[in-house]
């Protein structure tokens, strides 16, 4: 039996959005302990060049909704990149989650070979559904999901592989 586009999007975004809140929780309670204004870690970067953890939670949500919504034929709702906290990091995941929660398996099934258009360094690029969603999306969301990860690990926060995978049901 061949896997839906729907058990590869909705459960898997929930279960690492889930992830990431848990995270973002154990770094709250970390500079809350260490007397860090969170401040400090919404703002830390791996190298100076890169973006910080704030963004890095924004574009993971981002790709979840934009993901699930796209391969459902429906346009991504907004959210304003303005998150200064980790509270308020979180409540982004929280929105996040109560909507990609919101799509069922008729929504996002028989996507694969829908044409979906994206921007890619300026320009327009095609993809199949299903390319879009392993290809493009897929790793994008893991990425900005893992450099979460990374950033609070390198900043001291105690988490590990687990706290990053989640509970296996």
């Amino acid at each position: 039996m061949a896997i839906s586009m729907y058990q590869v999007t909705v459960p898997t975004f929930t279960r690492i959005l889930t992830s990431m809140d848990a995270i973002l929780g154990k770094a709250a309670a970390y500079a809350q302990a260490k007397k860090i204004d969170d401040s400090v870690l919404v703002n830390a970067r791996l190298y100076p060049d890169m973006l910080p953890l704030s963004s890095q939670v924004q574009i993971a949500s981002d790709f979840a909704r934009g993901t699930c919504a796209r391969l459902a034929g429906m346009e991504t709702p907004p959210f304003e990149d303005n998150e200064t906290t980790l509270a308020a990091l979180r409540t982004r995941i929280e929105r996040s989650l109560e909507y990609v929660r919101t799509f069922k398996p008729e929504q996002i099934d028989g996507s694969e070979t829908r044409e979906i258009v994206r921007p890619l360094r300026g320009e327009p690029k095609k993809f199949t559904g299903q390319n879009y969603l392993v290809q493009f999306a897929l790793p994008n969301f893991y990425f900005h999901a893992t450099t979460t990860y990374a950033i609070l690990r390198h900043n001291g926060v105690e988490v590990g592989k687990s706290d990053f995978i989640g509970s296996l049901d």
